[in-house]
């Protein structure tokens, strides 16, 4: 009997090995941010940012929820769109961060097409978001968009 036994490309051998070492990456930055106020340094926060959500295909929309020394307690991927755009839903934000009884938030969002800069809507649904929790106590930090090419974090640009 001559059966073939068939062994994954060494293309989807490397995908998965990339794609396990972004995990443990992502685990290591979220033990650390739960363990010490990691999430205050604009620079760890694009690079975790960006392992999280950079090379996905769609727009996804994320927030990071912290305590009230800024750690992390949870990262939660809220949104998915299309190429372009994804809708935000303030209410669906404010009702994770009572649950998760967060005292700040860090949004995230990615830009599939590879380019980081922030659009018209960017801004104003980022205004609209830290309106909303600000009325129930919640400090808003930050908003990092993330895509291939790099990170631009809002808040160091002034736009928050």
């Amino acid at each position: 009997m001559n059966a073939q036994t068939h062994y994954p490309s060494n293309q989807n051998q490397q995908d998965s090995h990339k794609e396990s070492v972004i995990r443990e990456a992502i685990g290591i930055l979220e033990q650390s941010a739960r363990q010490q106020d990691a999430m205050t340094n604009s620079e760890s926060v694009k690079r975790y940012c960006q392992l999280k959500l950079a090379d996905r295909p769609d727009e996804h929309f994320g927030c990071m929820y912290l305590d009230n020394q800024h750690r992390l307690i949870k990262f939660v991927d809220l949104f998915r769109g299309t190429i372009d755009g994804a809708a935000v839903y303030p209410r669906v934000v404010v009702r994770k961060a009572l649950e998760l009884n967060a005292a700040a938030v860090i949004f995230t969002h990615n830009h599939p097409s590879g380019l980081p800069e922030p659009s018209q809507a960017d801004i104003a649904i980022t205004r609209r978001l830290k309106e909303a929790l600000a009325t129930i106590d919640i400090r808003t930090l930050d908003h990092i968009i993330v895509a291939t090419e790099g990170c631009v974090s809002l808040a160091d640009r002034g736009l928050l």
